[in-house]
Order: C-alpha cells, then structure tokens, then sequence
C-alpha cells in the first residue's frame, strides 16, 4: 500500500447495483485512499445504498434499474456539476478492481498528461480468465477496436481514470454492457492523449456469482451486436 497522500484531485464513481454484500468493504478499502467516492445505487433492491452511506461514500440513487452505463453517467455527471475534481476513475463494486491500480493510474495521468487511461487486464498475466472467457472479451477488444479506431487490449474493463476535460465529452446512451465501447468511442473523438495500464482484475465466487461468468461475456457480444 502506498505511503504517499491521499488522492484529493480525483473521485471515484461506482455503479452500485444490489451489492450490499460486498460494497461496504470496497467503499471502505477505497477511501484508505481515496477519500471521495460516489456510489450510483441503480434501483437496488437490497440495503446496497445504506451500506455504502455507512461507508462513507456519496450516494445517488436511481429510482428504478437503468442499467450501468446511465449509472456511470449519473456518477460523472455528479462529479463533474458537484466538485472541482481534475479526475474520475470508474470502479466495480463487486471487489474485482484494486485501489493501487487505480491510484497508480491517476499517478500516471498526471505525470504523462494524460486525459484518459483505460485499465488492462491482458496486459500482463496477474488476472487468469478461463479460456473461454478470453476468447469471449479478446472478441469484443476486436469488435470495439474495430468499431473505435483506438488499439486497446482490454475494452471492457471497469477500471479506467478520466481526466476532467475528457468527461465532459461523455454523453452515453447505452445503458447496459454496450456503454463499454460507447465510452471508448466517445474517448477516441476527443483526440485526447491516452495509454492503457496494467491491472489485477480478481475473480472471485462472489464476483463470478454476480455476472462475471461467460454467459455476461457473450452478453457483452450481443449488446455490441445490436447497438
């Protein structure tokens, strides 16, 4: 864990969405660093929003299920019209994503100058997908690549940091598992300087229980198929 300060110029924003399991220890396991965080309770049916607030993140709530992408788009948005934050780093609640990965991401935008930087998991080999699931997201890297124009090797992974001027160009309409690439394709329009970053994607049962089994992958196919 770091030693350094803790990361004021930038918020995280999580998609929270019945995690009340688990979004507790990730609020709290991210605050260490990041002490602002915002939670987009997308119309959970559990105590997901209470728990998170006990945390000590900031909560906004939809008032039914939207999907991921409008809670992305919530949470930045909040970000964007309620603080002066030079970044925003999105983050799973499920906890999959690693709060060292993402402060080493904002360390690197800010010394590269960077306006974005996409997390990779293929970029090094701590995260060990089965090899159906592979097959599965280095497709979609190949549908979203094409689609983009950007040369990424992980297109869907959670984990990315979101300089300021970036976000604002943000306008996603796809709400479910599609928003991935919608936001790579809004990114790359932008002209703005980017890099990916390795990081350590965790599977667990919990995590793999909560959608992160093959058929979610194949789902991910089909939404880019068909948006």
């Amino acid at each position: 864990m770091s030693t350094e300060s803790p990361v004021t110029d930038a918020w995280l924003v999580i998609p929270l969405y019945n995690e009340a399991a688990v979004i507790g220890d990730v609020v709290t396991g991210a605050r260490k660093r990041f002490p602002n965080v915002v939670c987009v309770d997308d119309g959970s049916a559990d105590a997901s929003a209470a728990v998170a607030e006990r945390a000590g993140a900031m909560v906004v709530r939809h008032p039914f299920n939207l999907g991921q992408g409008a809670a992305l788009q919530t949470g930045m948005r909040y970000v964007l019209e309620q603080t002066d934050a030079n970044f925003i780093v999105t983050f799973d609640a499920d906890g999959q994503h690693q709060v060292d990965d993402a402060e080493a991401m904002v360390s690197l935008a800010r010394r590269d100058d960077l306006a974005i930087v996409f997390g990779s998991r293929f970029l090094d080999e701590r995260t060990r997908p089965g090899w159906a699931k592979r097959l599965v997201l280095r497709t979609a890297v190949w549908v979203t690549n094409q689609s983009t124009g950007l040369r990424l090797t992980d297109a869907h992974n959670g984990l990315r940091v979101i300089r300021r001027d970036a976000a604002s160009s943000l306008d996603l309409r796809q709400n479910r598992m599609a928003h991935a690439t919608e936001i790579v394709l809004n990114l790359g329009r932008t002209r703005l300087p980017w890099a990916e970053y390795p990081v350590h994607v965790l599977y667990t049962d919990y995590s793999r229980g909560k959608g992160q089994s093959l058929l979610n992958s194949v789902n991910i196919l089909v939404d880019l198929v068909f948006n």
